[in-house]
């Protein structure tokens, strides 16, 4: 057997010649240990930066993927994977010519030429190269190597030596060593160095704290061809439309509030990995995109074609968004018709596919995207990591959360890009809500086909125009009336309502109404299952995360902060002067009179409801050196 594959160099090492073993732990620190899948990690309890229970879905889900993408590429080789749990050595489904089903045939009686077995925990000469560029205490990888089959190496990387210090620790515990090396580095110049073909990983996972746009652009040129990219989103309130223009700097495209705003997130992830591939002559095929909780994941694989490339703009699309009715529109980026001798030509797109007024209200269009408006999912794959997963329940601890999230995807539309919602249609006109199996069973009646969204619990995805599904809510209205005279007439409810329905809809309920996830009473939106279900804070200098009682107050001290009138500079400066200088206190404010904060001994203590969280005061020169304090105001 080859020696083990061994893991990128620590650019500290190289720099001074020994290995940085970073920050040690304190010895007082009392160390907690967790138990997640077949992983054991310990971490110190104050550092609860290292682990978050809330993403055991992710992890899990991430296991499931891989695997199932790790039976794919081993089976073309003629290597099959062996999952804990799994009855029997299941067959590979692999796509093969006429040509490697004949040789497939002749080997089949030959005993010595037997497909391998990959186990779990065993290094495969053939398998997969994982790379996890932000690794903190390991957890993820060392799960990776003991519950994935068909690996090669996993390079579990992390910029923070305290982090790679606990991550050696934690890879000792697991006796998984052979398989995982940590690496203390930057993740984008890690994966900078594995541009060549020969060089790349197979399998890149990136989950950051908030945006992963700073390490999009070295993932696409660092996964191998046909590999898979993970990529994990937390910055929601950017991607969900709050902040259109940050949503812009960093993934190249307009985000809209709208009730869709978690797939319209997921759409523009897919853009903006396409586009930053496009630039290499890469391309992405989405397998699995999921929102779930306060975040959105998506795994894709990454391909080279200039010819495929070229369609990459007729992939894209920008939505037209009525912000009176929240009807929408999409505008395709680029035209993809058929030529002579079989050819595609690719030309601009027409449009706008809307006037300067909605048609049903009359209020203006909101444009938002560029945004991915091809499926979301491949739904073979898709249905093979649910029929895995359904197969081994015992595999995964949210194995019951994973099936009724799959099965909700297998059911979606998959040419149906965004939804309306039950309570966004019938708040628009001001009537009662209808229930869910009466409005599928009138868009079914009408014709048109209709699905649920894993994203939204009361999405209603249909191919239906917004023509027709306007026409359905006024048949509605007919059988509760809307008082007119409480309606103004500028209103959207007011013109909507002023026009006859084309369309007679039948509520009638219908049984293909009810989805089989649905009937089967699968865990398909999960409620949260504690208080401040969530993110956890973000790391500290030295890798303290904060308390949950500072969290919960700047929790409330952050509420409405947008919609509070801007307070008066004088009373502004009246009130910090109640704060004491913290710089003072150390003998280091060199801004005397002029600091906003006071330097009197006989200051009052400050009460939590006016943290000074908005001085301007800049950072002085500090006299003391890069060892002292520099922080600006109370701790």
């Amino acid at each position: 057997m080859e020696g083990q594959p061994q893991g990128p160099p620590d650019p500290a090492a190289m720099e001074n010649g020994t290995e940085h073993r970073g920050e040690e732990f304190p010895p007082e620190a009392q160390e907690t240990t967790v138990t997640e899948g077949a992983a054991k990690i310990v971490f110190p309890s104050a550092n609860e930066v290292f682990y978050n229970p809330v993403q055991e879905f992710n992890r899990d889900l991430t296991c499931a993927v891989i695997t199932e993408f790790a039976r794919i590429q081993l089976g073309a080789k003629g290597i099959q994977i062996k999952v804990p749990g799994e009855k029997d050595l299941q067959k590979v489904v692999v796509d093969l010519s006429e040509q490697e089903e004949d040789k497939a045939e002749v080997k089949e009686g030959a005993p010595g030429d037997q497909p391998g077995t990959a186990a779990v925990g065993d290094i495969c000469e053939e398998g997969l190269r994982v790379l996890e560029g932000l690794a903190a205490s390991g957890l993820r990888s060392i799960r990776f190597a003991r519950e994935v089959p068909g690996l090669r190496s996993v390079v579990a990387n992390d910029a923070s030596a305290r982090a790679v210090d606990l991550m050696r620790r934690n890879v000792q515990l697991n006796d998984v060593a052979h398989l995982v090396q940590p690496s203390q580095a930057d993740a984008r110049m890690l994966m900078y160095q594995h541009q060549k073909a020969s060089e790349r990983f197979d399998v890149i996972d990136l989950d950051p704290y908030g945006s992963p746009a700073p390490f999009l652009d070295a993932a696409v040129q660092a996964v191998s061809e046909g590999g898979l990219l993970c990529v994990t989103c937390t910055d929601m309130a950017v991607l969900a439309g709050n902040s259109g223009e940050t949503c812009y700097s960093k993934y190249g495209a307009m985000a809209l509030k709208s009730r869709a705003c978690h797939e319209m997130a997921l759409r523009i992830v897919l853009h903006s990995l396409d586009l930053r591939a496009n630039c290499y002559q890469r391309f992405v095929v989405p397998l699995l995109s999921i929102s779930a909780d306060f975040y959105v994941r998506v795994f894709v694989r990454v391909f080279t074609g200039q010819a495929k490339v070229k369609a990459s703009a007729s992939k894209q699309a920008l939505v037209f968004q009525c912000v009176g009715c929240g009807a929408f529109h999409l505008q395709r980026l680029g035209k993809a018709s058929g030529a002579a001798g079989g050819r595609v030509k690719f030309s601009a797109a027409c449009g706008p596919p809307v006037a300067p007024e909605c048609e049903h209200c009359g209020q203006r269009h909101q444009l938002g995207g560029p945004m991915w408006a091809e499926p979301l999912h491949d739904l073979d794959f898709v249905g093979q990591v649910l029929e895995a997963v359904s197969a081994n329940p015992g595999r995964f601890h949210t194995a019951e959360r994973i099936r009724g999230v799959l099965s909700v995807i297998t059911e979606e539309l998959p040419d149906v890009p965004l939804y309306y919602t039950l309570d966004q249609l019938s708040s628009t006109i001001h009537c009662s809500t209808p229930s869910l199996l009466q409005l599928r069973s009138a868009l079914l009646h009408a014709g048109f086909r209709v699905s649920l969204s894993h994203a939204c619990k009361n999405a209603v995805k249909t191919d239906a125009p917004s023509s027709a599904l306007w026409d359905i809510m006024r048949c509605w209205e007919k059988q509760c009336p809307v008082k007119r005279e409480r309606l103004s007439e500028t209103s959207p409810a007011f013109r909507i309502l002023s026009v006859e329905p084309r369309l007679q809809a039948n509520f009638t309920i219908r049984d293909d109404a009810n989805p089989s996830s649905r009937q089967r009473g699968l865990k398909r939106f999960q409620a949260n299952p504690e208080a401040n279900w969530g993110p956890r804070p973000r790391a500290r200098p030295g890798g303290k995360a904060a308390g949950e009682e500072a969290m919960e107050e700047r929790r409330r001290l952050l509420q409405n902060k947008r919609k509070e009138p801007p307070e008066d500079p004088a009373q502004r400066a009246a009130r910090l002067k109640t704060f004491p200088c913290k710089r003072f206190k150390e003998g280091t404010c060199q801004r005397g009179d002029q600091c906003c904060y006071s330097h009197s001994s006989q200051t009052p203590k400050a009460t939590a409801e006016a943290t000074p969280t908005d001085c301007p005061e800049a950072p002085s020169q500090n006299p003391l050196g890069p060892g002292a304090a520099s922080g600006l105001g109370i701790d």
